[in-house]
């Protein structure tokens, strides 16, 4: 979805260099951006996502009011390349002295982030998120599944309150039901098109993973506001003969639909703002610091953490579901469709066993009070395979400071996405009326 911008000018001084600049942005940004036709600055302004200044003046010191009028964000693009011009701080530094939130890119690519971000808030408030789920934390380990954020009606209230999104909840169990149904002939045919990698899936398995990609094709082939899909798949795994991890890989490229695991609707909201603005490749996972020790050595029935150089308080080992977490294809460096290793889940579940080039990777996920992206710039320094453990692939990771990390930490969950984007994330954060935590 294209942002909508809104050119303004100062009435005394628009000229030919205003009406340059602007024909210069509608072609710099003519996939990420609308420019409405330019208004007067202090002129009752039509709806849009944000305001763009092609050309700022000296006048602007003595307009302050009219720059404090605006409610929408502003953004400052005052060079042919698409970037703030540098004569431009001055006035930038002291209108937000004066409380006005300007927005200057210092490139091209900064510029048409921000535009993305600013259609993803728009389409986040006609946007609907399906989840499938029936008695969350009444099934299995609901031990732990009882104390999640995410299944409270107060997180569903504040999500939708602030950003506009509608979460829709349908029946598990039912679903579960319609998949068994399918004919084993059809889901056969669907799981041998698929042609994948190298697999250690039964037949049985593979039927299964078919019917229930199937079953949640057509549940949502009329819904045109889809963006995101969850289920409680190892909560509620009863309701299932598989897992939906092939599901969400195909929907992923199919229809572009994000996924949350676990009907994690706060990781499926940030994992949207995240993948739709920064187009990074993106994948939810469980963090499992080496500061925590037995606690989460016992979860992944592991002995102990891998060696590392260094200080190994500044470690954490990532994994999800016996291996790295739900990573699409596009994303992977290496991919294969796995047999089910976690025991609550059916014997012909499935997971996806897949890695992420190593290097310079980013955590991050929106805080439970939804007015802070918390975020941590960190490295993939490698690999651990523990046998027969529940985490036969994890990531090695390696953060600035592990204490930090633990009192900053806002779940288990966490999205990591390649590359460093702490500074991308601060640059957006106001537009969705949140901040960057960088943890």
């Amino acid at each position: 979805m294209k942002a909508i911008l809104l050119p303004l000018f100062f009435e005394s001084g628009r000229d030919q260099g205003f009406d340059n600049q602007l024909a210069k942005l509608r072609e710099l940004l003519m996939l990420e951006a609308e420019l409405l036709a330019p208004v007067a600055l202090g002129s009752q302004l039509p709806e849009a996502d944000a305001i763009i200044f092609p050309q700022l003046l000296g006048e602007g010191y003595r307009r302050a009011k009219e720059f404090q009028s605006i409610r929408i964000p502003i953004l400052i693009v005052t060079s042919e390349f698409g970037t703030v011009s540098m004569w431009d701080w001055e006035l930038i530094s002291y209108l937000q002295a004066e409380g006005v939130q300007c927005i200057g890119p210092n490139n091209l690519e900064e510029t048409k982030m921000l535009c993305r971000a600013l259609g993803a808030r728009r389409e986040l408030r006609t946007s609907k998120f399906i989840v499938y789920q029936d008695d969350p934390g009444e099934g299995q380990q609901a031990s732990i599944f009882k104390r999640f954020y995410w299944w409270e009606s107060e997180c569903t209230r504040r999500m939708t309150e602030k950003f506009g999104i509608t979460i829709e909840k349908r029946s598990f169990k039912k679903l579960g039901q319609r998949a068994k149904q399918i004919d084993d002939t059809e889901a056969l045919r669907v799981s041998r098109g698929w042609k994948l990698p190298e697999s250690d899936l039964s037949n049985q398995a593979a039927k299964a993973a078919a019917r229930l990609y199937l079953a949640v094709r057509r549940d949502i082939q009329d819904e045109s506001q889809l963006v995101a899909i969850g289920m409680n798949c190892l909560n509620e795994s009863h309701f299932s003969d598989s897992t939906p991890c092939q599901a969400w890989n195909r929907l992923y490229q199919e229809l572009g639909l994000l996924w949350g695991c676990e009907a994690d609707t706060v990781s499926m909201l940030s994992k949207f703002i995240l993948h739709r603005t920064l187009r990074a490749p993106i994948f939810m996972t469980n963090l499992y610091p080496f500061l925590l020790g037995n606690a989460a050595l016992k979860h992944e029935r592991i002995a102990s953490f891998p060696q590392v150089e260094g200080d190994p308080d500044n470690y954490l080992l990532i994994g999800h579901c016996g291996y790295m977490g739900v990573i699409p294809q596009p994303f992977a460096s290496e991919w294969k469709l796995r047999a089910k290793v976690l025991a609550i889940v059916d014997e012909d579940a499935n997971t996806i066993d897949a890695r992420i080039p190593e290097g310079d990777i980013t955590l991050a996920k929106l805080a439970s009070t939804f007015d802070k992206m918390t975020v941590a710039e960190a490295r993939l320094e490698g690999y651990a395979q523990f046998p027969n453990s529940d985490c036969r692939n994890g990531g090695i990771v390696r953060v600035q400071d592990g204490h930090r990390l633990l009192n900053h930490i806002s779940s288990h969950h966490y999205l990591v996405m390649t590359g460093r984007h702490y500074h991308s994330i601060k640059a957006f954060s106001n537009i969705f009326g949140i901040t960057a935590d960088r943890f």
